[in-house]
């Protein structure tokens, strides 16, 4: 691997670290197209590019959502009893959704994502006014519907390999959550759906048979490795700068961003 690669991924995960921690985002809309752009002049197989791009992203979150979640326990802005009664559904929707994945092809995957990146994109260019601090209706809401929306939020979220945050988010602040109490169990909500998102990426790649250089399963270690230890520093710096910097300026940027991004690996992988 040479020198110029090594530094993509360090700016890589310094970059995803931080918006992580800022708007409790996991990464994969900026991870998943530039891994993709990455396999292809790798000249990995075009049927493999997006799911090994999706596993990696998934392995790489799994660092960043961990030291996320700290930062945001240590804020006090982790609601624990929301994430105690929706980690069951998310660990289960994003397990299976990997095998779907598995026997997905690269463009139907990259067309799916695209198109969940667009809805990223417009959930960052509004601007929510729901960010009342009760969490009274989340408590009315009952337990099977928790369980529904987690094993939606965990399926999505292993299809396009993200922590879930722009789906949390969303439903906990029509919930009636705090914004800043929602992106704080979103990011919670993030370790457990990376997790058992990278072991379902790495089982399904061993089970394909993929025995591409440097993998295991659908899983490029050295990006895991290089993308994760900057992230793991930059979580923290983003989360700490919520309050001072300009949030919502941020998100129509970075909206734009993914936009951009995903649409530039659909038509790679067309």
């Amino acid at each position: 691997m040479d020198i110029s690669l090594i530094l993509i991924f360090i700016a890589l995960g310094a970059f995803v670290g931080f918006m992580a921690g800022l708007l409790g985002i996991g990464g994969g809309g900026i991870l998943v197209p530039v891994l993709t752009a990455i396999f292809i002049y790798q000249q990995v197989s075009i049927e493999n590019v997006v799911h090994l791009a999706l596993g990696t992203s998934m392995a790489c979150i799994m660092i960043t959502s961990l030291s996320s979640m700290r930062a945001h326990h240590a804020n006090g802005a982790v609601v624990w009893r929301l994430v105690k009664l929706m980690t069951p559904g998310v660990v289960l929707g994003t397990f299976l959704a990997t095998f779907l994945a598995a026997s997905a092809s690269s463009k139907s995957l990259a067309i799916f994502f695209a198109i969940f990146m667009a809805y990223v994109a417009f959930q960052m260019f509004r601007t929510s006014r729901r960010q009342v601090s009760e969490t009274k209706e989340v408590k009315e809401a009952g337990k099977p519907e928790l369980s529904a929306v987690s094993f939606v939020i965990g399926a999505v979220s292993a299809l396009v390999s993200i922590g879930g945050g722009s789906l949390t988010v969303p439903y906990l602040t029509w919930r009636s959550v705090d914004v800043k109490k929602a992106i704080g169990t979103s990011a919670a909500l993030g370790f457990p759906i990376a997790l058992t998102g990278t072991l379902g990426y790495l089982l399904n790649g061993v089970l394909s048979g993929s025995s591409m250089p440097n993998t295991w399963g659908f899983v490029y270690l050295p990006a895991v490795l290089l993308v994760s230890v900057l992230s793991f520093f930059t979580a923290p710096l983003g989360a700490r700068l919520t309050q001072q910097l300009p949030v919502n300026t941020l998100k129509k940027v970075f909206g734009l961003l993914l936009l951009l991004l995903s649409l530039k690996m659909l038509f790679a992988v067309i």
